[in-house]
């Protein structure tokens, strides 16, 4: 599999091939060459259909029957490769070269890659396409840039401080405690602090110790699965209590979440009926359970189990068999690569839920949730061992 963007004869071209067959999109229009425009591109896929899109001018490629998942597992190169042997024949046009230009801002997946001197895995023949120790936009916050004698100064907006305008001046002097964060409130010239897991109270320093976890919205817990390497992945399991009296939310997402090539298994509350998705690797199945089961969301604790049998995959709400399907019976995925990672309540801050969900589930749980086991391990998690923020003791009703 690949994904290519390349300039060919003065047009942009995306090429990508999900292992079946090599599609190709070319731009209408050629970029300008006299090195002073800067151009926006806007390349990608949904499924097998493809997408290009420079400085608004957009082309698709309508989907036809196949492949859907680009599975590579290479290194990411922009610019060039290391070697020229590691281009895919039909990923470019004619003979491969690598890029002469400048390129800023790189999104992919909506997560920037940085290229610094520091954060690229390697990389060589590689220079400053500013001219400037300024770069491209090195001060934060619609800061301005300087240079000086001895490298650069930021001029920051009024509500912003920092060398590269990085911190708000609510921020600048907060009470916050151990690893908490600050979030700035500008319309009351305040801030609010945002408890790491553990810790309670207005500024976090309260320490806290609880089996019961109460998510309020905006909150999450990331568990990283000690015996991950040892587990059986055709085979698994996910078990927990948990009670709501909200119709939306994300229980839990048993995967990575990092893009949509990442297996999962999740658990959540949609328009208040218990919804359950798994993806193996490629097709995913979004089993929706029968109405007469939309009491979730009525303050009471249900107990729900996911279990993966390979393709087959059973549900259970309060020990009652409620969903049972067999997924891909040709068994062409069958195991669930969860990376060892599971999220309870939401994703960190700032990642949106129904933006890492790709709309499955549209916000962060409100709730509780309590005795989470996997697999058939003797113990429960113990989630206060886990990291996570704003989480706070749901022993006590509250």
């Amino acid at each position: 599999d690949f994904l290519c963007i390349s300039l060919v004869n003065g047009f942009i071209q995306l090429r990508y091939n999900l292992g079946d067959k090599t599609v190709i999109l070319q731009t209408f229009q050629k970029v300008h060459t006299n090195g002073n425009t800067w151009h926006l591109l806007r390349a990608g896929r949904v499924g097998n259909e493809g997408y290009l899109d420079l400085d608004g001018i957009n082309i698709t490629q309508k989907a036809s029957p196949g492949m859907n998942a680009l599975d590579t597992h290479t290194d990411f190169f922009v610019g060039g490769v290391s070697s020229l042997n590691l281009v895919n024949s039909m990923a470019v046009e004619n003979e491969p070269t690598g890029f002469t230009g400048c390129i800023r801002e790189i999104l992919i997946n909506d997560k920037e890659l940085k290229l610094t001197v520091t954060d690229p895995k390697g990389g060589a023949n590689v220079g400053d396409c500013d001219g400037t120790v300024c770069g491209y936009a090195v001060c934060k916050n619609n800061g301005t840039c300087q240079v000086e004698t001895s490298g650069f100064s930021c001029s920051c907006p009024q509500e912003w401080i920092g060398r590269t305008c990085e911190q708000s001046i609510h921020c600048s002097q907060n009470r916050c405690g151990s690893q908490a964060l600050c979030i700035p409130q500008p319309t009351s010239f305040s801030y609010l602090c945002v408890c790491a897991l553990g810790w309670s109270g207005k500024y976090c320093d309260r320490k806290i110790k609880f089996f019961i976890a109460k998510f309020v919205g905006n909150s999450f817990i990331k568990y990283t699965d000690p015996y991950y390497r040892k587990r059986d992945l055709q085979h698994s399991r996910l078990s927990l209590n948990f009670t709501t009296n909200q119709t939306e939310g994300l229980i839990v997402w048993m995967g990575k979440g990092e893009d949509e090539g990442n297996d999962f298994l999740a658990i959540g509350i949609a328009k208040g009926i218990l919804k359950v998705v798994i993806n193996l690797g490629e097709r995913i199945s979004v089993p929706l359970i029968h109405s007469k089961y939309s009491t979730c969301c009525d303050d009471r604790w249900h107990f729900v189990t996911v279990v993966q049998n390979q393709t087959c995959i059973k549900v259970y709400l309060d020990e009652e068999l409620i969903s049972f399907e067999d997924i891909d019976p040709y068994r062409k995925y069958t195991a669930l690569n969860y990376g060892g990672i599971c999220y309870f309540g939401g994703f960190e801050i700032g990642r949106e839920v129904n933006i890492v969900t790709a709309g499955l589930f549209q916000k962060g749980f409100i709730g509780k949730i309590k005795d989470v086991v996997l697999f058939q391990d003797s113990k429960k998690i113990q989630l206060m061992n886990a990291e996570g923020y704003n989480v706070h003791n749901g022993n006590y009703r509250n």
